[in-house]
């Protein structure tokens, strides 16, 4: 996040900030080469004035203004009152780009999905509930600000610099950039598992994770539709792996974006089975038998935590639901002569 902070800083925030809260409505008493350094710094408006907004500017915490001398010569980074690496400012810039971003993966991936891959007879399902798509969206826009506040911590610990996040590749080498991809997924595999496993509990299963086990049978807008607890405790692994072992800060952004894909993908439903990789990759046959009987397949992205926890189970034709929608409305057509004697 600190990459993505910086660019929008670059390119957006820190003329939004600047607006908001500039630095010359501050000065209770701004002198003119201050006034004169500031509007030749940030080209905005000085606001001189004592109206209201600047009144009510006056009590926003701020740290020390820069001084003319150092206005001048940095430019627009710190035309505002908060500059960069302010904490409340980083706080409130953090939450709107993971909110904003957050909302277009979600839509973008899982309308895709939705569109392209899901198969719509699946809504045919007896167990796929009235308006399913409508409240798995729902649940999910209510969960994203929690979400993120509990996130923000580990965010700010990031953009503050404690992390193992390097920016060249020459600092470790391509074989440890390699490397570092297989390991990030195995690491969080099994991380997830535990956690995922753990909320399975009965001591908090109905209130912590049922809310996403209510989606029977998902679609791709399930794939976030938890709890925010849920959601949170579920991404941790994500988060602490990079204050443990060194990551690629693009790698990592990377990484990111893929981790929501594929929790979309496997909410699809489908139950292709018979690949090459069925008993190695945790795929969305995997996880649709996980939703149909909640004590298998918990994992991830590969099969080798569940082997070891034994829950695995091997994804079947048979088993697939939509042989249940096929014999729901082979019944359904069975019970039509009947109603309308």
């Amino acid at each position: 996040m600190d990459l993505v902070l910086g660019i929008c800083d670059d390119y957006v925030l820190d003329k939004l900030w600047a607006t908001v809260l500039p630095a010359t409505a501050f000065a209770s008493s701004p002198s003119a080469a201050y006034l004169q350094a500031s509007m030749n710094a940030s080209s905005l408006p000085v606001l001189t004035d004592t109206g209201k907004w600047s009144q009510f500017l006056s009590y926003i915490p701020r740290p020390p203004l820069p001084t003319p001398d150092e206005l001048a010569p940095i430019g627009p980074s710190l035309a505002s009152a908060w500059p960069r690496d302010y904490i409340p400012r980083q706080i409130i810039s953090l939450f709107a780009l993971t909110l904003v971003g957050i909302h277009v993966l979600y839509f973008l991936f899982a309308w895709l999905s939705y569109k392209f891959v899901f198969n719509h007879e699946m809504m045919k399902h007896p167990r796929f509930l009235k308006d399913q798509v409508k409240l798995e969206i729902q649940l999910s826009l209510r969960s994203f600000p929690g979400m993120i506040i509990l996130t923000l911590p580990w965010f700010m610990a990031e953009v503050r610099g404690y992390s193992k996040l390097y920016s060249s590749v020459d600092e470790y080498g391509w074989p440890y950039f390699f490397f570092s991809i297989a390991w990030f997924l195995v690491f969080t595999d099994y991380g997830i598992y535990w956690i995922h496993r753990w909320e399975h509990n009965p001591m908090w299963y109905k209130w912590l994770h049922k809310p996403h086990h209510k989606w029977v049978v998902p679609t791709p807008f399930a794939s976030h539709a938890f709890h925010p607890l849920d959601g949170y405790f579920q991404s941790i692994p994500y988060h602490f792996f990079i204050y443990v072992f060194p990551l690629h800060r693009l790698l990592y952004l990377g990484l990111f974006v893929f981790v929501n894909f594929w929790s979309i993908l496997i909410h699809d439903s489908d139950m292709i089975t018979g690949h090459p990789l069925e008993k190695v990759i945790n795929g969305p046959a995997h996880h649709t038998l996980h939703h149909l009987y909640f004590t298998v397949n918990y994992g991830q992205y590969f099969t080798w935590a569940d082997r070891m926890g034994s829950s695995y189970r091997q994804p079947l034709s048979e088993l697939d639901p939509l042989k249940e929608v096929q014999e729901h409305l082979a019944s359904k057509e069975k019970e039509a002569p009947g109603k309308q004697l």
